[in-house]
């Protein structure tokens, strides 16, 4: 009843305000259109929707014009080489939409796709929110990385995911409580 949701839906286009404008950059995002809005968001979920398809289509969401060698240097840097060497067929391995995977790896896939993106916005909407607290560390450090050189807005309850933020907003009611500095945020 915040209003995080709502906000973390607004920015990619999934859906247009009633009233009132959304801006990134100071553009009104409904003059933009919206492939080209949704190629600069990121958005990373609790609930990573995955498909009975290959591990490439997953990460790549059916793109072919990524490269492989693209691919894995990507799933390389997120420390899963071992998780794709054990992988019968690699790339290749299909994966199923309902399961197979734990929590952890389908939160380190949704990071390589976003990677893959290369965004210049990422949301993060309780990302580590199922994790337990060993693979929320690694998910943790996929996302410090991801959030490098980038804006992100991270929805959290947990205070460790907090730890990226430089500015935090308290929402409740729909309004904002609370802003500033994650030190001055604290320190209060």
């Amino acid at each position: 009843g915040a209003g995080k949701s709502t906000l973390t839906r607004l920015i990619p286009r999934l859906y247009d305000p009633d009233q009132g404008v959304v801006r990134l950059g100071g553009v009104d995002l409904r003059t933009v259109r919206l492939a080209s809005v949704r190629a600069r968001v990121g958005v990373v979920t609790q609930e990573v929707q995955l498909f009975n398809a290959s591990l490439r289509d997953n990460l790549t969401l059916f793109d072919d014009t990524l490269p492989d060698g693209q691919i894995s240097a990507v799933l390389v840097s997120l420390g899963l080489e071992s998780w794709l060497a054990g992988l019968p067929e690699g790339l290749n391995t299909v994966l199923s939409s309902g399961g197979g995977l734990s929590a952890g790896e389908a939160q380190m896939l949704a990071c390589a796709r976003i990677f893959l993106m290369n965004p210049d916005v990422v949301i993060l909407d309780e990302a580590s929110s199922r994790l337990d607290p060993v693979t929320e560390r690694l998910v943790h450090e996929a996302l410090r990385r991801l959030l490098a050189g980038r804006t992100g807005i991270i929805v959290a309850h947990r205070l460790a995911t907090l730890a990226f933020a430089d500015e935090i907003l308290v929402l409740e009611g729909g309004m904002v409580q609370e802003h500033g500095s994650r030190r001055a945020l604290e320190a209060d």
